[in-house]
């Protein structure tokens, strides 16, 4: 069992009560009585339970299995939204299931709220609310609340009005609506990010936030970021140019993060790291997009685009996460591009923790839970995932082959694979429910 507790302890057993790890090494094995339930992983290896930083579940579960990029570049297939009550949940429901058969147990919705409809309104997140009071989330979910379109513009007005709705009542344990997002710009294979490279029409995109110029957007963009702190939010920031990167860096503080930096200079990234702004980047889009950026822009450009290394080296608080559906969800496919990003094909195991820690460890403290999720010690929540191999071991273009086969959510079982048993450790609340791995310290 892979721990990713600070010390990166491995292990070979862990005891789980009423959705709590309550021990971990030998002395879980003490734990043992005649009522518990036992799962020997006969030397398969467990992970924390993966955490998706930038997931829109419901537009995925409406359009599984269509992604809007494959493996033949934009596919996008038929677009399909949600339009009743019915719907809403159905696609929900399909997304959970589908991250939990990929060892997910938390994600982040990233922009719902009256400022759009469909798979991204405000009903979407009022389901959520419900679904979470009903028990059926197999995912803990993070909400941003979004005030202008997808993709889109939006307006200080707007922006200060949707700040006023209210928020709907959830267990802060399986929903929680902690922040904001906002869309600074596009993206550069759609000529839409703002930066200071040129596109092949000489023009350098724009901000998406209404205002009369590149001033007076740039004012806008401070307020509404402004607005939401004096509201006690944390800011997500859709940004991909460096331009807009640049002018959210002059409003951001600590606990806020940056979604995409496709084109973040080492000057930001230092300045973020020293201010602990977070972000979260995609690099399965990042290897899909790379050539697009760079007939967009310049080779030159699209070369230094994404320096996923220098993320890593920055001291940034980094998070990997899919954006699905715009890609696949699985982030095995994710950490593999990562690699190949930086050029790694042999086995590494310190990069693949350093990696699988930007997809538990770094994607709770994102989400401000990083004392009671996203790693494998006492007192926090039973949130992990059991692969077939140990993923230390596995070449990185090999992991999208290792096998997710079980998947647990609160200490409930949420998925199951044909080669473990479906055990639900809350079947008899209040009692002890040990899990065991092999002899070795898998």
């Amino acid at each position: 069992m892979l721990t990713f507790d600070p010390a990166d302890t491995v292990v070979r057993a862990m005891a789980v009560r009423d959705g709590r790890i309550v021990a971990v090494g030998d002395v879980a094995l003490d734990h043992i009585g005649p009522e518990t339930e036992v799962i020997d992983l006969a030397g398969r290896t467990v992970l924390p339970g993966i955490n998706d930083s930038h997931l829109h579940a419901t537009w995925l579960g409406a359009r599984w299995p269509d992604t809007l990029i494959g493996a033949a570049g934009f596919s996008g297939g038929e677009e399909k939204s949600v339009r009743t009550a019915r719907e809403r949940r159905a696609a929900i429901l399909r997304a959970g299931e589908l991250c939990a058969s990929l060892g997910i147990t938390s994600y982040t919705e990233p922009g719902l709220g009256p400022g759009e409809k469909g798979c991204f309104g405000a009903e979407v997140l009022e389901e959520y609310a419900a679904l979470a009071a009903e028990g059926l989330l197999r995912a803990r979910v993070t909400a941003l609340r979004l005030f202008g379109l997808l993709d889109g513009a939006s307006s200080l007005m707007d922006f200060a009005r949707g700040l006023a709705t209210p928020i709907p009542a959830a267990d802060p344990s399986w929903l929680t609506v902690p922040g904001v997002k906002i869309f600074a710009d596009g993206i550069p294979p759609m000529r839409s990010a703002w930066t200071n490279h040129c596109y092949a029409d000489g023009s350098h995109g724009a901000l998406l936030v209404d205002g009369d110029d590149d001033t007076d957007r740039a004012g806008n963009l401070a307020a509404m970021i402004r607005l939401a702190h004096d509201a006690g939010m944390v800011v997500a920031v859709h940004a991909t140019g460096d331009l807009s990167i640049e002018v959210a860096l002059g409003s951001l503080r600590r606990g806020d993060h940056l979604v995409h930096g496709d084109l973040v200079t080492t000057d930001q990234l230092a300045r973020m790291a020293a201010a602990g702004i977070g972000l979260t980047t995609q690099p399965a889009i990042a290897v899909a997009m790379r050539g697009m950026l760079s007939e967009a822009l310049s080779a030159e450009v699209g070369a230094r685009a994404w320096p996923l290394a220098e993320m890593l080296a920055s001291g940034v608080p980094l998070t990997l996460s899919s954006d699905a559906p715009v890609v696949t969800p699985d982030w095995r496919v994710h950490i593999a591009a990562a690699a190949r990003l930086l050029k790694v094909s042999e086995v590494d195991a310190v990069l693949m923790r350093r990696l699988l820690r930007c997809y538990t460890v770094a994607a709770a403290g994102q989400d401000g839970a990083a004392s009671w999720k996203g790693s494998l010690t006492v007192g926090r929540v039973a949130d992990f995932c059991v692969l077939a191999a140990n993923p230390l071991e596995v070449a990185f273009a090999d992991l999208p082959d290792v096998d997710v086969e079980l998947t647990v959510s609160g200490g409930r079982v949420v998925y199951s694979g044909e080669q473990l048993p479906a055990v639900d450790l809350q079947a008899h609340p209040g009692e002890m429910a040990g899990v065991g791995g092999g002899e070795e310290e898998d």
